[in-house]
């Protein structure tokens, strides 16, 4: 943590050094001239951080050069710019110019602003090949005003790929921010027992969850559980749902899904009982925490994620159990869901130093089972449990 400055974290300038020269030698490769990236939230969009070392929390946009420099449109008042050239900004490294624009996601009519500040720093760069990261999800008023504004003048190639690929293997400097969240986490798993009492309502005890991260540096994040009477289900789910008292002889699945200092993901859960867990539910858990263990020893460099959720499939269906519809497993990194994910869509096969949250389920009529560590993949061997907490059902 930095002391007597204004920012929790700073990424080190020679882990973004790193990443930009990786980018800039596949641009070549690549020829492509300026990659273009567009944020609006963190947790699901962290391309803008992944490049600046900056959150977003309104549009930011990226214009990266393979020639030098990068342009950032960041949310503001309209119309400024700011040329950081001849006196570099340390808030942004990196950056050789800011400009600001005041558009919202929600009223529509503003989406082509930022199109319109990237157009035109582009048009006078007389940018020919312009690769977008993640187009799909970026709005389609932007994406449409910029291919209408530079028209026959700039070709477009998807760089989605070539960039997920570089941020999912993770560098020393990365890894130890993200066993520093993994540790966190285990802290305020702690605090959350050692302060949770019966007639507690649901959000009090994910309040709980989240004020122990942002006190060891926490950005944002989720904190997703339920409680419920056993023999009822326990699932996740949101905090307007989270208005029930915990209660003796009650359970709930606790899952603390926040980010560290630096802004990188893991995610535990475990599950709290305020009595004994039935024997129904200590079977359940018993799998999923078997299943986990089998997806955590086949996470290794050059496994398909595909077979890996073939394999995990099979596994829960032999134990009884339901076979995964959704997503289980998967690396994270600025974004709380990233490439690889680990079911039968996914192609990019798995490399060492990447971080895979790890949570299988069984759900049913009467139970919600789960349990969530993540695991670093490792050159040789089978993956490292980064989280701490002990793998049970908590009794309390």
């Amino acid at each position: 943590m930095v002391e007597n400055n204004r920012r929790i974290w700073r990424t080190p300038l020679g882990e973004l050094e790193r990443r930009w020269a990786a980018v800039r030698q596949g641009m070549a490769a690549r020829r492509v001239d300026v990659l273009v990236a567009q944020s609006e939230r963190d947790f699901s969009g962290g391309y803008c951080r992944w490049f600046t070392d900056a959150p977003a929390a309104n549009p930011k946009s990226v214009l990266f050069y393979a020639d030098g420099g990068l342009t950032l449109i960041d949310h503001g008042a309209a119309g400024r710019r700011r040329d950081l050239r001849a006196a570099p900004d340390p808030e942004h490294p990196g950056v050789t110019e800011v400009i600001t624009t005041s558009s919202f996601q929600n009223a529509d009519y503003t989406q082509g602003y930022d199109a319109d500040c990237a157009a035109d720093v582009l048009v006078k760069r007389a940018v020919k090949r312009i690769g977008l990261i993640a187009p799909r999800r970026m709005p389609h008023g932007f994406v449409s005003r910029l291919m209408e504004t530079l028209g026959e003048a700039a070709e477009f190639s998807d760089e989605t790929d070539f960039i997920d690929a570089l941020k999912a293997v993770k560098s020393p400097s990365e890894i130890e921010a993200i066993r520093a969240t993994a540790q966190m986490q285990d802290a305020a798993f702690a605090e959350v027992l050692s302060k949770i009492r019966p007639g507690m309502r649901d959000f009090e005890i994910t309040a709980l969850a989240r004020y122990h991260g942002e006190m060891m540096g926490s950005e944002q994040g989720l904190f997703l559980g339920v409680s419920a009477t056993l023999g009822t289900p326990a699932g996740l789910a949101p905090k307007h749902v989270q208005g029930r008292a915990f209660e003796r002889g009650d359970y709930m699945t606790l899952l603390i899904e926040n980010n560290g200092p630096g802004g990188y993901y893991a995610e535990l859960a475990r599950l709290i009982v305020f009595g004994k867990a039935s024997a129904e539910l200590e079977e359940a858990f018993a799998c999923t925490k078997q299943a986990q263990a089998k997806t955590a020893a086949n996470l290794r460099p050059g496994a398909s994620p595909a077979e890996i959720c073939q394999a995990h499939n099979a596994f829960m269906t032999a134990c009884g159990g339901p076979p995964e519809a959704r997503l289980y497993a998967h690396s994270q990194g600025y974004d709380l869901v990233e490439r690889p994910l680990v079911r039968d869509d996914e192609t990019m096969a798995l490399q060492a130093n990447m971080n895979m949250a790890v949570h299988p389920s069984w759900g049913s009529s009467t139970l919600f089972a789960l349990v969530c560590d993540n695991y670093l993949v490792r050159d040789n061997g089978p993956a490292e449990r980064l989280h701490r907490t002990e793998q049970k059902i908590f009794e309390l």
